[in-house]
């Protein structure tokens, strides 16, 4: 009222009309404001907030933001807690979102396409991206994806997310979620690009690979010799988590001989009293650890916090002294939990609590030898999948010698003078005070291969995202 109304009223008494430029340019005091002449969209803008403005003779309309719900205080991530680096996280206000990130970039390369996602609810979604670093046809494959989106609502990112994933049916994540401003604006500054979708505080990732799930924030805030150690042992983690329970039942079952004899004669006596082998053992207490989890995140939360201790102390002891499980194996299970949990994305975890019961199935009938291969099949699998284009495994399948600095190591920043080779393909100059221009020619020169390389590459992500557009549009077989 205060913006449009009064102005209205106070100048428009010395306006013998109101016409449309005048109201436009002068008589409102609101920072966006612009003409249309479609009602449907109108309409549309209107119910997303805006304020309609229509008068006696105009052919137009006038659409004035002055959105003015509730949300949410920018408030410190739950699921992305660092010890050194910022304390910010998104809201579910895109407007918020998209102010957080153009903080932290002072550029006008920043570039923000909105766009509009569900019939029904017509949610607004934004890509963020820097124009001259980002991969342009990456760009236009995202857009190519979300534009092929039919869907009555969107209410989550993770909608999106399963609608623009090159292979829907692979249990390892595609798209990195987040919900840090800090990691955002690292991304778009190594050429990804960005979805904001308006609703949710969690923020969209493209193109990613295995290893950004497998990286946290503060990697880079530390001195790189401790994030060199850190590193290390998220990697070992992510390891044991997979293959430990797998190999505890390999080792008591086919190969005791790998065994110390005092640590065998020791676990012979643990498992006298349980009346089954050793891979049923490890599924029971493989469900009864995720049993727990779920049942930590769907309690309330002061209840939630002790459910874990509960588990481990009560319901453990319990099974030990009855006879049901052997201590080596509430071991084993409680090294699996305490490794799964060094990975810091929620998503690579619990691909890995899935695929640690086909390990433990293969390590029960074929021993070591179902173990590796198990690992060669997952091998096989990351090495086959792409995210937009460009190679899940990178810079490991295709090995890329100069992207190394930033994978398992972390150099100093100093070191790290180029940006990744995939992601930012035409921009790889990071380090050094060179115009856009010669960086970009700089970039371009490095590496000759890379522009007979794209073509091929967006050739294959459109055929695979034809492929899969062509098996959801493929009925089902009904009931014979």
């Amino acid at each position: 009222e205060s913006q449009v109304v009064k102005p209205l009223l106070q100048k428009g008494e010395s306006q013998k009309v109101l016409s449309l430029p005048w109201v436009r340019d002068q008589g409102v005091s609101v920072a966006e404001v612009y003409e249309t002449s479609d009602l449907k969209q109108g309409l549309a803008r209107m119910l997303s907030g805006d304020t309609l403005l229509m008068s006696e003779g105009w052919n137009k309309l006038l659409v004035l933001s002055a959105r003015g719900w509730e949300k949410r205080a920018v408030e410190e991530p739950a699921t992305e807690a660092v010890v050194r680096g910022p304390r910010e996280g998104f809201a579910e206000d895109l407007q918020t979102n998209t102010s957080l990130v153009r903080r932290r970039l002072h550029s006008d390369k920043l570039r923000v396409k909105n766009l509009t996602i569900g019939s029904l609810t017509r949610t607004p979604v934004s890509l963020l991206y820097i124009e001259g670093v980002a991969d342009p046809a990456v760009l236009s494959e995202l857009e190519e994806r979300l534009g092929r989106i039919k869907i009555d609502g969107i209410l989550e990112s993770g909608y999106i997310e399963e609608f623009i994933e090159d292979s829907p049916f692979s249990p390892f994540p595609q798209v990195v979620s987040t919900e840090r401003p800090d990691r955002v604006a690292a991304a778009l500054l190594q050429g990804q690009v960005a979805i904001m979708i308006d609703g949710t505080p969690m923020v969209l990732i493209v193109p990613s690979n295995f290893f950004n799930f497998l990286h946290s924030p503060e990697d880079y805030y530390d001195r790189w010799p401790v994030i060199i150690g850190i590193r290390l042992f998220r990697f070992m983690g992510f390891t044991i988590s997979l293959i430990i329970p797998a190999l505890y039942v390999a080792l008591t079952t086919y190969h005791q001989e790998m065994i110390p004899t005092s640590l065998a004669v020791s676990l012979v006596a643990q498992r006298e009293q349980v009346p089954y082998p050793a891979v049923v053992e490890a599924l029971i207490m493989q469900f009864t650890f995720e049993l727990l989890i779920e049942a930590g995140v769907r309690l309330p939360r002061p209840i939630g916090q002790f459910i874990g201790i509960v588990g481990a102390l009560v319901i453990g002891e319990a099974a030990v002294r009855a006879g049901l499980i052997s201590a080596a194996m509430v071991i084993v299970i409680s090294l699996t939990a305490i490794a799964s949990f060094a990975v810091p994305s929620p998503a690579m975890v619990t691909t890995v609590r899935i695929l640690r019961l086909p390990m433990i199935i293969l390590a029960a009938v074929m021993g070591l030898f179902g173990i590796f291969t198990g690992l060669l099949l997952i091998l096989i699998h990351l090495c086959s999948l792409h995210s937009f284009g460009t190679a899940y495994f990178a810079p490991w399948a295709p090995f890329i010698g100069s992207d190394q600095r930033d994978v398992v190591l972390r150099v100093p920043w100093w070191a790290m003078k180029k940006r990744p080779l995939l992601p930012a393909f035409r921009n790889l100059i990071r380090l050094g005070n060179q115009p856009l221009e010669k960086m970009r020619a700089v970039g371009e020169r490095e590496m000759p291969e890379a522009e007979a390389k794209i073509s091929d590459r967006d050739e294959e992500s459109r055929k695979q995202g034809r492929e899969q557009e062509e098996l959801r549009k493929r009925p089902k077989p009904g009931p014979r």
